[in-house]
Parts: structure tokens; sequence; C-alpha cells
């Protein structure tokens, strides 16, 4: 018991009242405000997407007061006294909000790149082509259609037999010769 009273005089002494005034005036934020619900730090940047730079970090349970929202809703604008304005922007989806609804603020304008890729115009003008001039395409109907017509005039006329009796002289020839070889078989 003793000892936990010299530690306590000793905290007394060591902490003078403007130090104690000062821990007391340290509390939690009021109104809208946004936890940090992610597991591990957290980036906090000068607008809000990933392109933007990176002006801080926040640690799982942390509390800040929450300023907006932006207009796709993905991320908070926060009150954060790691940048010069005072103003930082979280990812919404790694912090709850408490308190209250967010009014939509316009983001601040996209940063410019540092280095801007420009063309050699030397380069540039090895690919510009002009066309050649040429006679445009002319359409020429085809020639009128003819279609042949067959005539038998045209072939040489055979006069005497057809050529339907030599087939039929055969057939007949053909079967006496079967006959005569079924009547020998017997």
């Amino acid at each position: 018991m003793g000892f936990l009273l010299v530690i306590g005089f000793g905290a007394g002494l060591f902490l003078s009242p403007s130090q104690a005034v000062a821990y007391q005036d340290v509390s939690t934020p009021t109104g809208i405000v946004v936890t940090v619900i992610y597991t591990d730090p957290m980036n906090v940047r000068n607008g809000p997407g990933t392109f933007y730079d990176i002006i801080g970090q926040i640690y799982p349970g942390d509390v800040l007061p929450a300023l907006g929202i932006s207009p796709g809703r993905e991320w908070i604008q926060v009150s954060f006294s790691g940048s010069a304005d005072g103003i930082g922007w979280v990812y919404a989806a790694y912090v709850s909000v408490s308190g209250g609804e967010l009014q939509v603020v316009e983001p601040p304008p996209t940063p410019a790149p540092l280095i801007t890729s420009t063309i050699d115009p030397t380069l540039a003008a090895a690919f510009n082509t002009l066309p050649t001039a040429t006679r445009m395409p002319t359409f020429t109907p085809p020639p009128p259609l003819t279609v042949p017509l067959f005539t038998d005039e045209s072939s040489p006329r055979v006069t005497g037999i057809s050529s339907g009796f030599f087939i039929l002289v055969l057939a007949v020839i053909g079967a006496l010769g079967l006959f005569v070889s079924f009547v020998a078989g017997k």
C-alpha cells in the first residue's frame, strides 16, 4: 500500500498542472466520427483515390472526426492533423461511421503527373504518310447473258439401224446361251 502511495506522489510531482490540463483536454471527438476497423495500419491520402499522395497512417481502433464522403461513397474525408490543410481521406470499407449521416463533398482536383509524356516530332513525322493519288475504280457492266440453245441439228444424223436394235439382239443371244447351258447341264 505504501508503495502505491509513493508512486502516486511521484507522479503528481512529475506532472505539472499544465500537463495535467493537457491530458484532460485530450478526448474522443464528438459528432460524426470514423473508427478504423482494418487490422493493419491504413494510409491517409490527400484525395479520394489511390492515385493521390499518402500523407500519413492511422492504426486499428483510431477515431477521427469525419467531414464528408466522396460522390461514389468509397472514400471518407476526415480531419487529419498530419496534413498541411488538416484534411485527409480514408477508404470507407476499412472504417465504421458513427454519429450521423455524412454529406457528399467534392473531392480535390486530380493530381497532375510530374512527368508529361511527349512525342518526338521527328519520329512522328516518319509515320505521317500521304496517300498516293490514284484513279477511282469504275464499274464496268458485264456483257449480256446469252443462253446456249442445244438442237439436234448441230449433231450429225445416223441413218439406218438404231442402237436399241443392237441391244435387243445381244439380249436374245444371251438368253439363248443361258438356255443352252441350262439344258446341257441336266
